[in-house]
């Protein structure tokens, strides 16, 4: 299988203003994903909660995000996180556009 070259940075103008989820590696136990989004906040009535940790990566832009017990957090370019497995959070705000890597870990 052939391993073609990416940008992380590149957005491509179709769906600009959708939130956009692209994995670029999964294999067992590990799955690496980029996300675009532009001003986009999680619900404050739906917050993620997984069952595996996640350490995210702001590439570009800036965001803010809210996990239960652990406080707020406001993460610019090159700042990064990691959010345990069962950990209640929520996207409160990101710059558009804001470009993140994130990598699951331990997940199903």
């Amino acid at each position: 299988m052939a391993v073609l070259p990416g940008n992380l940075l590149r957005v491509e103008q179709e769906n600009i203003r959708d939130e956009q989820f692209e994995d670029l590696l999964r294999r067992p136990g590990v799955r690496i994903e980029r996300i675009i989004s532009h001003g986009h906040s999680t619900p404050p009535d739906e917050p993620y909660l997984q069952d595996w940790d996640e350490w995210v990566l702001v590439l570009q832009g800036k965001a803010e995000l809210s996990l239960q017990g652990m406080g707020e957090w406001t993460l610019f370019p090159g700042d990064h996180l990691l959010i345990p497995a069962g950990v209640a959070h929520l996207v409160t705000y990101t710059d558009d556009s804001t470009i993140w890597l994130a990598i699951h870990i331990g997940e199903a």
